[in-house]
């Protein structure tokens, strides 16, 4: 009965302690094939995430020593907010939008005095013969387009900001008489003698000749004077001769449809002044410089009508 319970109870206590080494989680001693013991194997029964083990506890068939733990914490990934190496910073200039076309300012059919200053400008770049007339024409446009091409510009014989600003740029002010280099420009208010009869109204300053009939005028056309050496006399006269394919023996030039008022002085069409406008000067007479004008003018005036010079 004794070693009945003594051996019950000694099981008793194996049981109780296996039941606290378990609860606890034990170590227990491996044997090897070889039968030699392994290291101490720690079973963890708890149901706990496994704690970091030093190099030389790992589990047999686990990576060397030297080599990076699968367990091991990884580098924090980069924050989804900061930039990243490859892209630009925020205080890096970025490319914006290609710039707008530069604004056009005249082009093809456009007239008046900007127009007649843009080619008074061009004139003096010599890409510019004829003119300034004030009417952006074919001869305007080609000049514009070759100005442009010199100075790399886009070729389009429009002006635009850009262009005008390099034609700016290049050239001076230009003065009343280049503006009007080849005329056009407006007439002066008509003497009063001129309001009564049938009148050739002379202006010098105004650099015009009006057609007057009792107070209404006809026609106007641009006309040009002599030189210091040989002015233009003023004052009243009237048309004594008409010439209509006159030739001058002093000068040795023609003198078409020349009207003459005052000893050898006459209104005429001169070639010169229709080639080169105010840049030259006659030897006393007026000059006009449209043909067509004068034609009609001189088909109009009769011998004895007034011819009035004045400043």
């Amino acid at each position: 009965m004794r070693e009945a319970s003594v051996g019950n109870a000694g099981r008793a206590v194996a049981l109780a302690l296996g039941a606290a080494l378990v609860a606890a989680g034990c170590t227990v001693q491996g044997t090897g094939a070889d039968g030699e013991g392994h290291s101490p194997v720690r079973i963890d029964v708890t149901g706990a995430p496994p704690k970091h083990t030093p190099a030389g506890d790992r589990l047999s068939g686990g990576p060397p020593s030297g080599e990076p733990r699968t367990d091991e914490p990884r580098s924090p990934e980069p924050r989804t907010d900061e930039p990243r190496s490859d892209e630009p910073r925020s205080d890096e200039p970025r490319s914006g939008p290609d710039p707008l076309p530069a604004r056009v300012l005249w082009t093809r059919g456009d007239s008046g005095r900007e127009v007649r200053e843009l080619q008074a400008r061009l004139r003096q770049v010599e890409w510019l013969v004829d003119g300034p007339t004030g009417t952006y024409d074919d001869l305007t446009e080609r000049a514009v387009s070759g100005f442009q091409g010199k100075r790399g510009l886009p070729r389009t014989g429009r002006t635009d900001t850009v262009t005008w600003q390099r034609l700016l740029d290049m050239t001076r002010e230009p003065g009343k008489w280049d503006l009007y280099l080849m005329g056009g420009q407006p007439a002066a208010a008509p003497d009063p003698r001129c309001t009564t009869g049938r009148v050739l109204c002379v202006s010098k300053s105004s650099r015009t000749l009006r057609w007057m009939v009792d107070g209404r005028t006809v026609s106007t056309m641009a006309v040009r004077f002599g030189s210091q050496r040989t002015p233009t006399r003023e004052g009243v006269f009237e048309v004594y001769w008409k010439s209509r394919e006159h030739w001058s023996t002093l000068y040795d030039t023609s003198m078409p449809y020349a009207l003459f008022f005052s000893g050898g002085q006459a209104v005429h069409y001169s070639y010169d002044f229709a080639a080169r406008g105010y840049a030259g000067a006659s030897h006393g007479c007026v000059n006009v410089r449209d043909e067509a004008a004068i034609k009609d003018l001189f088909a109009q005036v009769r011998n004895g009508d007034k011819v009035i010079v004045y400043r």
